[in-house]
């Protein structure tokens, strides 16, 4: 790793460790919606959908482009897809013999 990377990793995976913004890249994997209907699938507010969207805009981990009064987020498929399968690679080798996680955690591979 490059001296300096530690503040790009820090926070590339801090913008990812929130339950909220990984549930907003796992639903839009099936296709861009629209801000009130993330909202609707995530039974969030839509101010919370917002906030979080403009965070993964930021990174660049998501796109968005209006529709008329609406906004469509889709996926940076460019980025997310190699990092999903990275994870699903990671469950399969090192994970998915365990029962269960030992720092607690569960698995569902079935939503990557």
């Amino acid at each position: 790793m490059k001296h300096g990377q530690n503040n790009i990793c820090y926070n590339f995976f801090a913008t990812l460790a929130n339950p909220t913004r990984l549930a907003i890249l796992e639903t839009l994997y099936s296709g861009p919606m629209n801000v009130s209907g993330l909202a609707e699938t995530l039974d969030q507010e839509q101010s919370m959908i917002s906030q979080n969207i403009k965070i993964l805009e930021s990174c660049s981990f998501i796109e968005s482009e209006r529709r008329g009064k609406e906004k469509f987020i889709f996926l940076n498929r460019e980025i997310i897809e190699p990092l999903f399968m990275l994870v699903e690679k990671h469950y399969e080798v090192n994970c998915g013999s365990l029962k269960e996680c030992p720092l607690g955690y569960s698995f569902n591979p079935k939503t990557l």
